[in-house]
C-alpha cells in the first residue's frame, strides 16, 4: 500500500507564491516518475509539471518559468514551488507518482489532492 499526502495548499494573491509537498509513504519498491496534475472546476485533469527519478523534468507551456519542481528521493518527496501565480492557477493540485512494488509491478498512486486558489 501507498500513499501520498499533498500540503501546502492554500489562498494566495495574484503574483504571490505556494509551495507544494507530496510525501510518499508505504510499502514499495521504488518511485519512478513524480509528477503534479490539477484540476479546475469543469476543467479536465492536466498535468503541471513531472519529474523521474535521476532529475529529468516537464513543464506545462503555461507555468513554465513559474513553477519549479523538485524532489527529495532520500525522502520520497516532491515538491512544486509555485511563483507568480495567477487567478488561471486556480485548481486542485494533485501529486502523482509512478510506483514499483517488490513485486516488481508498477502502479500509479494519487494523492488527494489540495486546493489552490489564487485571487485577483
Amino acid at each position: 500500500q501507498v500513499q501520498l499526502v499533498e500540503s501546502g495548499g492554500g489562498l494566495v494573491q495574484a503574483g504571490g507564491s505556494l509551495r507544494l509537498s507530496c510525501a510518499a509513504s508505504g510499502s514499495f519498491f521504488s518511485i519512478n516518475d513524480m509528477g503534479w496534475y490539477r484540476q479546475a472546476p469543469g476543467m479536465q485533469r492536466e498535468l503541471v509539471a513531472s519529474i523521474t527519478s535521476d532529475g529529468r523534468i516537464n513543464y506545462a507551456d503555461s507555468v513554465k518559468g513559474r513553477f519549479t519542481i523538485s524532489r527529495d528521493n532520500a525522502k520520497n518527496t516532491v515538491y512544486l514551488q509555485m511563483s507568480s501565480l495567477k487567478p488561471e492557477d486556480t485548481a486542485v493540485y494533485y501529486c502523482n507518482a509512478e510506483v514499483t512494488r517488490y513485486s516488481r509491478r508498477s502502479f500509479s498512486s494519487w494523492g488527494q489532492g489540495t486546493q489552490v486558489t489564487v485571487s485577483s
